[in-house]
């Protein structure tokens, strides 16, 4: 009977020696580098954008944060910083909303950022959860409060990550191991900070972007059994007061930190697409981008870019792989427009390219 007890107390032991010695070895790895950059083994990095952010806020050097949804999230920052002359962080997430981007871009601020390159789609404004109750974003982790700490160092997943980053440094298998890390189980696979979700150097843009995708993107979402989903949580009024709070608040909050903000070029389908199957839609879309920019231009700390009406692109269906999302041909364009400010807005005519954009979509037949 003496003996139960006592292997009992071994089992227990020996179990959290086991927990201990799993998040000691994540503190002294940190293979998010949420405590310090890598050092001791070979820094790697994550797709998952939600996370992967909250350890580059930390680690790496910028002046410049890049933000946005999947509509941003294939620039390279050497990109950025080659065609803007900026030492840039993206920190872009895909289906983001406005709370999780805006929280996320002042943790950059408040470490260091001094402008913001923002590309700002207008579903980001619907409905969603309180950022403190937001299930797919750790606010904790993010401020390293102790329960983001402890979540993170007492974390299975990460302490697997920390184990295939320790034997990643080992010399006899850091080649094996590296080339085989994208299609092992791990997260942290990316060797390159420049290639967080970014698309293969040797993509083949033609058979990814091409007006064949992008037609029948556009008759899938306007398939009546369909359409519905064109206007899902979108209201005027709920998205007016999230812009308010999560954008208009985040830059007065920042006087000294400049706001590069653009509408990003969908191409005219996306449009379309409301004209004829969802009008109501399209009215809150232009209502509220016409509300966004009347108000972005009255803010000093703000420059204000409107692609959506560079016919050229947005009626060139080859450069689309559905009807919103734009191929990296595009994404320099973007890039080149932005440095060359050719298509910022006019403070004292804030609409004059929504005004264009809806003669556009007014106009506009779809070839089939």
């Amino acid at each position: 009977m003496q003996g139960i007890p006592t292997s009992l107390r071994r089992l227990l032991l020996a179990s959290l020696a086991c927990v201990l010695g799993a998040a000691s070895l994540t503190y002294v790895v940190d293979p998010l580098q949420l405590f310090r950059a890598s050092r001791l083994v070979a820094a790697f990095y994550s797709d998952d954008t939600r996370v992967q952010n909250a350890g580059l806020i930390r680690s790496q050097t910028f002046d410049t944060a890049f933000m946005g949804t999947s509509l941003a999230i294939h620039f390279r920052q050497s990109d950025i910083d080659r065609a803007l002359g900026v030492h840039s962080l993206k920190l872009a997430m895909t289906g983001s909303n406005s709370r999780q981007q805006s929280f996320v871009l002042e943790q950059a601020i408040a470490r260091g950022a001094k402008r913001v390159i923002w590309a700002m789609d207008d579903f980001i404004f619907i409905d969603a959860a309180g950022i403190e109750a937001d299930p797919y974003l750790s606010v904790d982790l993010y401020r390293r409060t102790a329960k983001g700490i402890a979540s993170y160092l007492f974390s299975a997943a990460m302490a697997k990550e920390s184990l295939f980053a320790l034997l990643r440094s080992v010399p006899p298998l850091q080649e094996p191991l590296t080339r085989a890390a994208p299609y092992l189980p791990l997260k942290f696979a990316l060797p390159d900070v420049d290639d967080i979700y970014a698309l293969p150097r040797d993509f083949d843009v033609a058979s990814g972007y091409n007006a064949r995708r992008t037609l029948a993107a556009f008759t899938y979402i306007t398939a009546p059994t369909r359409s519905r989903f064109l206007g899902e949580d979108y209201g005027y009024d709920v998205m007016v007061r999230h812009f308010e709070r999560d954008a208009v608040g985040l830059i007065a909050r920042y006087p000294d930190v400049t706001f590069d903000i653009y509408f990003p070029p969908y191409s005219i389908l996306q449009f379309v697409a409301m004209r004829d199957a969802s009008p109501a839609t399209l009215k809150t879309v232009t209502d509220l981008t016409a509300r966004i920019a009347e108000r972005l231009s009255q803010l000093p700390n703000v420059r204000l870019h409107d692609f959506r009406a560079i016919k050229a692109v947005t009626h060139d269906l080859d450069n689309y792989s559905d009807v919103i999302h734009h191929s990296p041909v595009v994404d320099a364009k973007v890039l080149a427009w932005l440095a060359s400010g050719e298509y910022r807005v006019d403070p004292s005519k804030p609409t004059a390219a929504l005004d264009e954009l809806k003669m556009q979509v007014e106009a506009y037949r779809v070839e089939r």
